[in-house]
């Protein structure tokens, strides 16, 4: 009886620390990492003043939560294994950057690798993963982003789940970001496991086309969103879809980024930024920021977009939304400006996912164009328009 007793102890206190916080991301993570723009060039002061910046700038105001340092803040790990910051660019230590980010009303993330090394060599978390959540929660760690690098021989799903489990057992909720690449197709296996997932390679500040880095491809924007086909099922409330972070300021067209943001609004993705927050054009705070964009990412339905038609360069697609509303995209995949003509009435929309109808035949719908903000009539006429080379034309319909 004494046995049957302790083994049922240990079940329960197995099956306490296997599994993820829950409700940490109804929708989709708002934020900003360090690695689009600054790489390994990572030091505190860079990140307090990114930090600074994402209030200043109206950021914070519009949503954004996580200033996320990246790879190559790591030091050595000390006699029982314990990891510490790179003493010279973190002197003052990870736990008074996140108090100085708290401080803010932000919340901190961090960076490490499955493996051994980290994609930049730094020492990860692999025979290590309980003593650096423990050091993660020790610290005030909010947001944890997991690399795949120097993996060979290891499982996945084992060694994100190790990982789930580890930051569990330390206490303290921490959004688990899955950086696997979409190698192991994450979608079917990580909602149990984390808070959003990787479905792709790294992206490139490249709106067509992909980019060359020695003996390794970044992909371009428009071949991200290709990747996404067949796989919106598996995102929603608390477990995302991730095509990558964000590329826009790093120099894109203003066009370009413009589609980019749209589109990964589209996607229900999160929006975790990577330009130089401290010198942002104008342009791309108005695109960082705007808040009508930025509702269709953070819809609370959390169901992603879905390509409805494509005719030449330009590609259509729908976003149901709470409440009955929709938001409609058309996608210039060209370099031309292109001709844009949709017959609301006649046109059948219909969302398996969701199970959406938009039925602009019985239902009336006045069109607001989200960037310009003006009012563009209603469903009950033919949408007749044109959307430039690598832009985006977007609508909330809502009904009348």
């Amino acid at each position: 009886m004494r046995k049957n007793t302790v083994l049922f102890l240990i079940l329960i206190s197995f099956n306490a620390f296997s599994q993820k916080f829950e409700n940490l991301a109804p929708t989709p993570p708002m934020g900003w990492n360090s690695w689009n723009r600054f790489a390994c060039n990572v030091n505190e002061q860079m990140l307090r003043d990114a930090a600074d910046a994402l209030v200043s700038s109206g950021m914070k105001d519009a949503g954004y939560t996580y200033i996320v340092v990246d790879d190559c803040w790591h030091g050595q790990r000390d006699s029982l294994g314990f990891i510490h910051a790179d003493p010279v660019h973190f002197p003052s230590g990870i736990k008074a950057l996140t108090d100085y980010v708290h401080s803010k009303g932000l919340k901190f993330g961090i960076y490490s690798c499955a493996g051994n090394k980290t994609c930049a060599g730094r020492p990860a978390s692999r025979g290590h993963e309980y003593q650096d959540a423990i050091a993660y929660a020790k610290w005030g760690v909010d947001y944890l982003k997991y690399d795949w690098c120097d993996t060979e021989g290891l499982n996945a799903v084992g060694a994100y789940t190790t990982m789930r489990d580890a930051l569990y057992s330390a206490g303290r909720p921490v959004v688990f970001s899955l950086c696997e690449w979409g190698s192991n197709k994450p979608w079917l296996w990580a909602p149990k496991v984390g808070q959003l997932w990787r479905t792709t390679g790294d992206i490139a500040p490249v709106f067509s086309g992909d980019k060359k880095y020695g003996d390794w491809t970044a992909l371009g924007v428009l071949h991200i969103i290709d990747l996404q086909k067949d796989i919106r099922q598996y995102a929603g409330p608390n477990h995302w879809n991730d095509p990558d972070m964000l590329e826009v300021g790093n120099g894109m067209t203003v066009s370009e980024d413009r589609a980019h943001f749209t589109m990964w609004c589209m996607l229900a993705a999160p929006l975790m930024t990577g330009n130089d927050l401290t010198n942002m054009s104008s342009e791309t705070s108005k695109i960082l920021t705007d808040k009508d964009i930025i509702a269709i990412d953070q819809d609370p339905l959390g169901i992603e977009g879905f390509m409805f038609s494509a005719k030449d360069s330009v590609e259509t697609w729908f976003k149901p939304l709470k409440g009955g509303d929709w938001a409609v995209c058309f996608l210039n995949r060209g370099l031309k400006t292109a001709k844009v003509e949709f017959n609301w009435v006649t046109q059948k929309v219909y969302d398996d996912l969701s199970k959406r109808d938009l039925n602009a035949g019985q239902v009336e719908y006045n069109l607001v164009n989200l960037w310009t903000k003006e009012n563009a009539g209603t469903t009950k006429t033919a949408l007749k328009s044109q959307v430039p080379g690598h832009d985006v034309l977007i609508f909330r319909l809502k009904k009348k």
